[in-house]
């Protein structure tokens, strides 16, 4: 059975679709072009609330075809958005398969290195490799 089969489709949006994967994680699938601070803000909110109704902790951020997340949206996930995910849904585990652009991997590095330092991102090439990271990552 491949990891799709254990997935439902929770939310929607222009910023793409979240899952929830049976195996114990929420998967983002990022949707390509440019999004609003705003947009991007609803997204993760509805992500946030997946973590905490499903009891899951761990993170698979597809990025894909996104593009690089604007400063403030940087700015809003390091000091905000993971902080409240640490608190409120004791995630601390965030698998990232890297996107094609490379201004977007750039971007990508600077939320991972002004995070908090007790949430823990790696960084993958596939789905499969980040798969079995978290796999490995105690609930």
């Amino acid at each position: 059975m491949t990891s799709r089969a254990l997935e439902k489709l929770y939310f929607e949006s222009a910023a793409g679709r979240l899952y929830y994967n049976a195996a114990g994680y929420v998967r983002l699938a990022w949707a390509p072009g440019r999004l609003s601070l705003a947009a991007i803000q609803a997204y993760y909110e509805q992500v946030l609330a997946l973590l905490i109704s499903t009891g899951s902790h761990r993170i698979l951020s597809e990025h894909g075809q996104r593009a690089p997340l604007p400063v403030e949206a940087q700015q809003w996930l390091t000091t905000n958005w993971i902080p409240r995910a640490q608190s409120l849904a004791r995630t601390r585990h965030c698998a990232i398969v890297e996107g094609a652009n490379p201004l977007h991997r750039l971007s990508t590095q600077s939320v991972v290195s002004a995070a908090p330092s007790d949430f823990t991102f790696k960084r993958f090439d596939t789905i499969q490799e980040a798969e079995a990271w978290l796999a490995g990552v105690a609930q």
